[in-house]
């Protein structure tokens, strides 16, 4: 049995930090029908010709494995079909700036009277509340203002932007908050709103910095370098931009690297001209079998195609819309019992699911659908 059986999410949420939760959910189990429209179809659906593809490469990563319906929520008929799709949901998911979802009469206290345990997830930028809620923002801002941009980056030079590990970091929280309030609403019957800062996952993310800040020190931008560690960081190896990451704890590992560089000196700069001789997955297999944590700094093609993910299904192969099958990054989990959690379908295409979620689930009759598609509110 999957982790999350019959659960179903009504999913509003647009860009990537709210999309990047429920496709985790949807992968546990959870049916998730996305909602959006011909009028105001999900940025991400965008072609992306930068990554070498005219596809929609960064929906296919957030939107594999949903189903989709198209609801125009600019028409009141709209709100009130799209308060008929949360009425058999367990979970409301959205990702607008606060305010937005209230105004258009789809607010947690609307969907409240709709389903009395309902469970909504409202992902932004710093919260429903506080005197900065009003904030809009994307994953630079997040890391900028959470502070981790400030952490990263080289001593001697500009804090580092960050970008969709911060999206997706706020996914998986947003993920992890959904299934404990599934939790306690199957303890306590009780449904509740989920309130996500994107800002307050980067905070949180800052660990010893933060607690250093709290005693009067001043921490700093570091690079690679490790507080402990040493050497730890990234080194050239042979080859037009390839890279070989080291980490060494103590004295024996540093006296084995010694050995196998034949240099008593392992300064970065003494390390690099090492490195840059060395093949890095030879070099870093040398280094392991002499008990030093190293490894080449991988392609995302060496990725796509290494054996190991391969047989773990962390890269799994889908159908796209035209049927070309591709490669899509898998779950980087596995459960012992029940049948295998992951992405089971490619990306949908746009209202591909409505005979399923109106015909179906909401028993409406084709008449009734017409009409609606006349009026714009399908659409």
């Amino acid at each position: 049995m999957n982790p999350l059986p019959g659960i179903r999410i009504a999913d509003f949420t647009v860009h990537n930090a709210g999309p990047f939760c429920t496709p985790l959910l949807s992968q546990l189990g959870a049916e998730v029908v996305k909602i959006e429209s011909a009028m105001r179809p999900d940025a991400f659906r965008k072609p992306h010709p930068v990554y070498g593809r005219m596809g929609p490469a960064t929906f296919d990563q957030v939107a594999s494995t949903k189903l989709s319906v198209r609801i125009n929520l600019k028409k009141p008929e709209g709100v009130a079909l799209a308060k008929r799709v949360v009425a058999v949901s367990d979970v409301a998911a959205e990702s607008f700036r606060p305010g937005v979802i209230g105004r258009l009469g789809l607010g947690y206290e609307d969907l409240k009277a709709v389903k009395r345990d309902i469970i909504m997830l409202a992902v932004s930028s710093s919260g429903q509340s506080g005197p900065d809620r009003h904030f809009a923002g994307y994953a630079p801002l997040f890391g900028a203002w959470g502070g981790l941009g400030e952490m990263t980056g080289y001593a001697d030079g500009p804090p580092i932007e960050m970008r969709h590990v911060m999206d997706h970091t706020v996914g998986m929280n947003s993920a992890v908050a959904v299934m404990a309030a599934l939790h306690r609403r199957r303890a306590t019957g009780e449904g509740a709103l989920v309130d996500v800062s994107a800002r307050e996952v980067a905070s949180s993310l800052l660990g010893e910095a933060l607690l250093l800040a709290a005693a009067g020190e001043e921490p700093h931008r570091m690079g690679n370098a490790h507080p402990r560690m040493a050497p730890h960081g990234v080194y050239p190896a042979a080859g037009e931009d390839r890279w070989l990451s080291i980490a060494v704890d103590g004295e024996a590992e540093r006296q084995a690297l010694r050995e196998i560089t034949g240099s008593a000196d392992l300064s970065d700069e003494a390390l690099s001209v090492w490195t840059r001789t060395q093949d890095a997955n030879a070099a870093a297999e040398c280094l392991q079998a002499a008990g030093i944590a190293a490894h080449a700094s991988w392609t995302t093609p060496e990725i796509a195609a290494d054996p190991h993910l391969r047989e773990r299904h962390a890269i799994v192969e889908v159908a796209e819309p035209d049927g070309k099958r591709r490669a899509a990054v898998g779950v980087p989990m596995r459960l012992s019992k029940g049948p295998e959690i992951g992405i089971h379908r490619g990306t949908p295409k746009l209202g591909e699911h409505e005979d399923y979620v109106y015909g179906e689930l909401l028993g409406m009759g084709r008449e009734e659908r017409t009409a609606l598609e006349e009026a714009e509110v399908i659409y």
